[in-house]
């Protein structure tokens, strides 16, 4: 028996160290796949090896649930189109949270006697697993347009919303008492329950625009503070370092992403971005479209391109279409480069894994601070499918909702060429003055046809 506790211990180790190199790894781009196939080996070494604690009740379910989610997954990376990615990241982040519920709350209903600081531990596990669950479902519901009131993923608040969520988690409070001092009662356990769910249901739906990529990294962090939790309470080191470990890269990414924007943790939280983003401003100037046939002459002129993607490259699936074109201006002596920022798209790092999907050279993707001071270099800057990201309001109108938010300065660039099917505004529901610059021109229409008729006057 001390031998076999020795040997998961050891392995228990050795799957930590898979996870922080792993960690290490998805910092960066070109090790990116590295590191989540050595995260993903932790993963299964340690299940294995927990497999032969003698605890285990049935191998046969194990083994089931094993071959199931493995399925599920192959099926969910083949499938799920990276438009579709931030929806999918979010329901993740809810499973896991609600593993984590489901093993905490097993403690409890096992009716074997918890020690009072177990059960505190225990309550917290099953608190963060249920924000997290409801949160996550809340977040994919307004990125998806699956609820007819969330399709514009706007926020959705009511009168007296702060008082009625100081009630629940007052509620929550005096549940969460109850159970610990009556842990017989279940009904208090299940009361604790809903009201956790019904709580990040209610903490999610103020928030709305351009905060949900920040949302769905707290939510990641989240369902790692969740695991930790369970790993106190089933005492599992390893869950409880893999818990650390992803609430706290969680936190780090949302904290940055905040500073990207701006704003602040607790004003994406508690504010609801629909009341942030109220304005008067009107933006007054003669949009000036241009045909594609036309940029062609002018990008076949130009010595060095700036590429701006945003969540319209994403939707267009454009992203094939401008790598064909990147080598073709390459060929043609031009030097072509990306500006990648920080909140582009839906979810950390969507305009990265889109890129990488089109076979882009990591070198050529340039963070905003890296591109920002050579944008008066370039010859063109071609925005696909962006908008919040380079919007000069955030620079130049300090009464815009967005003032202070740091952007790409596209219309710094010679010429800007923006691609996008209409004039709607983006994602945080703000106008866009680029629209109207001198130096811009629209060209409207799918991007990814737009990049295929470029691409033909190159190819004539």
């Amino acid at each position: 028996m001390e031998n076999t506790e020795l040997l998961i211990n050891a392995v228990y180790v050795l799957s930590a160290a898979l996870f922080i190199f792993g960690l290490k790894l998805l910092g960066h781009p070109s090790t990116a796949r590295r590191g989540n196939l050595l995260s993903s080996l932790g993963m299964l070494v340690a299940i294995v090896v927990t497999m032969l604690d003698q605890q285990i009740i049935s191998y046969e379910f194990i083994i089931v649930a094993i071959l199931a989610g493995s399925a599920v997954g192959a099926f969910i990376a083949k499938k799920v189109a990276l438009t579709e990615m931030p929806e999918m990241v979010s329901l993740l982040n809810g499973v896991g949270g609600l593993a984590s519920l489901f093993v905490a709350l097993a403690m409890i209903l096992a009716g074997s006697a918890i020690d009072t600081h177990l059960f505190v531990i225990v309550l917290v596990a099953i608190a963060i697993g249920g924000i997290t669950f409801s949160g996550s479902v809340i977040a994919w519901a307004k990125l998806s347009g699956k609820i007819p009131k969330l399709v514009s993923s706007g926020s959705t608040v009511f009168k007296g919303q702060a008082i009625v969520n100081a009630f629940i988690v007052l509620a929550i409070v005096t549940f969460g008492t109850l159970s610990v001092f009556y842990p017989s009662l279940e009904v208090y356990v299940y009361a604790f329950v809903a009201l956790c769910i019904v709580l990040g249901v209610m903490l999610v739906l103020p928030i709305g625009g351009a905060d949900m990529p920040v949302v769905i990294s707290l939510l990641n962090s989240y369902s790692g503070l969740a695991a930790c939790a369970a790993g106190l309470a089933i005492n599992n080191n390893l869950l409880i370092v893999a818990g650390a470990l992803v609430g706290a890269s969680g936190i780090i990414l949302t904290s940055i992403m905040c500073k990207a924007m701006n704003r602040s943790l607790t004003n994406v939280l508690f504010s609801g971005f629909q009341s942030v983003t109220t304005s008067n401003i009107k933006i007054e100037g003669e949009v000036k479209p241009m045909a594609a046939d036309d940029a062609y002459y002018v990008l076949e002129a130009a010595q060095s391109v700036v590429v701006i993607p945003g969540y319209g490259m994403a939707v267009a699936q454009a992203q094939h279409a401008m790598k064909e074109l990147q080598v073709l201006l390459e060929e043609n002596g031009a030097e072509v480069v990306y500006g990648i920022h920080p909140v582009a798209g839906r979810m950390p790092g969507h305009m990265n894994v889109l890129l990488a999907e089109a076979d882009v050279s990591y070198e050529l993707l340039l963070e905003m601070d890296e591109v920002n001071p050579r944008m008066e270099g370039f010859d063109v800057a071609i925005v696909i499918g962006a908008n919040d990201v380079v919007n000069p309001a955030a620079r130049d109108m300090e009464g815009s909702p967005i003032y202070g938010m740091p952007v790409i300065n596209a219309d710094l660039a010679k010429n800007v060429f923006i691609l996008k099917r209409g004039m709607a505004s983006g994602f945080a529901g703000v106008e866009n003055p680029l629209f109207f610059k001198d130096n811009a021109r629209m060209i409207f229409g799918d991007a990814k046809d737009t990049l295929n008729s470029i691409i033909r006057q190159f190819s004539e």
